[in-house]
């Protein structure tokens, strides 16, 4: 690849990057809270009061050993969501657990991004989607400023992502994790994988999973808006049911593409967290909320392993 293009490509992935981690649009809003950021309009905080997902870790002896807390990964200005018990665990916390540790490193992450993210001799991007989706995908990516010719070294999964942030309204500095991780400067803050590895889940996937989420892409442009005003809502009201609905609709009713994005994550994530549970320091778990919900959540997976895990908002 010549200089010239690198540095084009750089910098759209950097522009990508400054929302990692972390959004497909709302068919794919699972991945607002599984892995990416997400974007908004306009959107009301739910009427029955804010209460994001937090989960109290107590272990068998009955001694308390940490919180999970459900992140959503980009928010609007002005959304507020640190509720008072919120407040107590961050306060109570010795060491925060991210996803991605250094989330202010954006040309790290951008680098990565580009790195895993290009592949030459690749087809146009819109014989990547079926024809019937090929004129809403062009659409996409005219509103998006791009042009296609930017996408022939561009992997499926990687203009996926890329076609998401435009538009976007939702700031990634209003990321919960990213506020999280500036107010434990001055504690440790641990990551459970880091941006390369988070970033190589999707590189690994199979072209066929990754033109999975690139047609979810183009199948949501009528109606993201409407969704990720919905899951907002479920996120900010702890609304288990529906947010783990995200995580089984869309592309993730995709099995392989839930196992890689969801599922196997998790299973991976779990050794570390049961080993620092451990240890006399308690933790903050901070993840994108998908990862505490239902049959595959964090939570279930640590009471089989013998801890009580309640909820406390």
């Amino acid at each position: 690849m010549c200089s010239d293009n690198a540095s084009k490509l750089k910098k759209n992935f950097a522009s990508t990057a400054v929302g990692l981690t972390r959004d497909l649009r709302a068919v794919l809003a699972a991945f607002a809270l599984v892995t990416l950021t997400a974007c908004y309009s306009q959107v009301d905080e739910p009427d029955d009061g804010t209460n994001p997902l937090l989960y109290e870790i107590t272990a068998p002896d009955g001694s308390v050993e940490g919180w999970m807390l459900g992140t959503i990964h980009a928010l609007p200005d002005g959304v507020g969501w640190r509720t008072d018990k919120i407040e107590s665990a961050i306060a109570g916390a010795d060491m925060l657990l991210v996803e991605i540790a250094d989330l202010e490193d954006r040309d790290a992450i951008a680098d990565v991004f580009a790195e895993l993210g290009t592949t030459h001799g690749l087809p146009p991007l819109l014989q990547r989607v079926p024809p019937s989706e090929r004129p809403a995908l062009r659409d996409l990516m005219e509103d998006a400023g791009a042009d296609p010719s930017n996408f022939s070294a561009i992997e499926t999964w990687a203009a996926a992502l890329m076609l998401t942030r435009a538009g976007s309204l939702g700031s990634a500095e209003n990321g919960v994790d990213l506020v999280l991780a500036r107010e434990f400067k001055d504690r440790d803050i641990l990551e459970f994988e880091g941006a390369a590895a988070q970033l190589t889940v999707f590189d690994e996937l199979a072209e066929e999973d990754q033109r999975v989420l690139l047609s979810a892409v183009v199948q949501d442009v009528e109606t993201h808006e409407e969704d990720s005003a919905a899951l907002l809502s479920a996120w900010l009201s702890g609304d288990e049911e529906a947010l783990e609905s995200f995580t089984t609709t869309g592309a993730m009713a995709d099995k392989e593409v839930r196992d890689a994005l969801l599922v196997n994550r998790n299973r991976a994530w779990l050794g570390k967290l049961a080993g620092l549970l451990k240890g006399e320091e308690k933790p903050l778990v901070a993840v994108g909320a998908a990862h505490l919900v239902g049959p595959d959540g964090l939570p279930k997976m640590l009471e089989a392993r013998g801890y009580t895990v309640r909820r406390v908002e």
